[in-house]
């Protein structure tokens, strides 16, 4: 449900930092026949560029929006959203929030009331000149969902450096869908706060690549695949609910821990300066984010499994030549990553990587935690030599 848009159709950026391949045709075909996905949110849908090439699909008979919200294209559901950055007088940093609209109309009035409060409104991600209470009622008003975005990354996000140590100190917790926890954090680490008790949890890949989609995302149970019956999961009625997250090992996140900011050593916080390079600045982790703000209390709710996945793309040894073999033989990443089967693998990629893909499977890798803007990264368990 975040995926950016590298490039409109015509070639103009959209999202400066991401791909200029993730345009959105390749992000509807990767996202349905390539990682298996069956609603996907892309969050660049304001930009009038995104939606001239949204309206010339439906004009095509491409696309279809459907009664009860979502747009419907070959056998895929798109949320049509947005990502904004907020920094009015109750932020001490920005942050960066989700808008989802049930319609390109309600995405049309949305794009055209943020493009009299941002400096460029074809860019991704950009700065809203308002107050974040402003954005939130006019959200609920057009019948749109509200997601505070990767919620505890140190940089523009609600929990993030410096910014708010309570939600309610930013947003108006009543106007709220659901957070999205971050790709340095799980159900567990979350929990630790008490006053996200109300709130669903969404994992999300913050796609910036198309490799990078469903690195994260949420199983649900749902009588259809629309926008309103996606609303109702995040209320949980009428059985509608979230079944499970998946979502990367926290370890693996770029985010989990406190790093030395010159030489990304792993910075203790009772420390005065680096034990390698004597820097005193340093990137805080997640990790002590969390523990930082949790107070004596954790919530008590009980929540979905929260299911460890190892995007194949993290898999030592699996180049791209194997995995589009994996990809021909098995089908979706989702197929190769939950449901394949000892000797399906091992027909197709060496042995040594099959038992890589089964042991992240069983959660059975080892990790190097991530830190300061660097991902973790799988560790190879070579089995010891026995001795003669």
């Amino acid at each position: 449900m975040h995926i950016h848009i590298g490039a409109s159709r015509t070639g103009k950026a959209i999202k400066i930092t991401g791909s200029r391949s993730l345009t959105l045709r390749n992000i509807l075909r990767v996202a349905k026949h390539v990682k298996g996905m069956d609603i996907i949110g892309i969050i660049d849908c304001h930009s009038p560029e995104v939606l001239r090439e949204l309206k010339e699909l439906k004009q095509e008979g491409f696309l279809r929006e459907l009664e009860e919200g979502g747009l419907s294209i070959n056998g895929l559901t798109l949320i049509p959203g947005a990502e904004i950055e907020m920094n009015d007088e109750h932020c001490k940093g920005p942050i960066h929030v989700l808008v989802y609209m049930p319609s390109i109309a309600a995405m049309e009035n949305l794009s055209l009331w943020l493009s009299s409060r941002m400096k460029n409104i074809h860019l991704s991600s950009q700065r809203m000149y308002g107050s974040a209470l402003e954005l939130q009622k006019f959200v609920k008003n057009s019948g749109g969902l509200f997601i505070p975005a990767h919620i505890f990354t140190p940089f523009k996000s609600l929990y993030g450096k410096g910014v708010a140590t309570s939600l309610s100190e930013v947003l108006d917790p009543t106007l709220i869908d659901g957070v999205e926890l971050g790709l340095s954090s799980n159900t567990e680490m979350a929990s630790r706060l008490e006053e996200l008790s109300s709130f669903t949890f969404l994992t999300n890949s913050d796609a910036h690549s198309l490799e990078k989609i469903a690195r994260e995302y949420q199983m649900l149970s749902l009588k259809e695949p629309t926008f309103k019956e996606f609303k109702m999961a995040l209320q949980g009625k009428k059985g509608r609910e979230i079944i499970a997250n998946y979502g990367l090992n926290p370890y693996l996140g770029k985010y989990y821990n406190s790093v030395c900011e010159t030489c990304l050593e792993v910075y203790l916080l009772d420390s005065k300066k680096c034990d390698k390079c004597g820097s005193k600045k340093f990137v805080k982790g997640v990790n002590d984010r969390i523990n930082e703000l949790q107070g004596t209390r954790t919530s008590k709710v009980n929540r979905p499994p929260y299911i460890h996945q190892i995007p194949l793309e993290f898999i030592p040894g699996l180049g791209p030549k194997s995995l589009m073999k994996l990809r021909e033989a098995i089908g979706t990443d989702m197929d190769i990553i939950h449901s394949s089967t000892e000797n399906q693998l091992k027909e197709i990629v060496k042995p040594a990587i099959a038992e890589q893909i089964l042991s992240a499977r069983n959660g059975d890798l080892s990790v190097q935690k991530g830190g300061g803007g660097t991902y973790g990264r799988v560790i190879i368990n070579h089995p010891s030599k026995s001795k003669k």
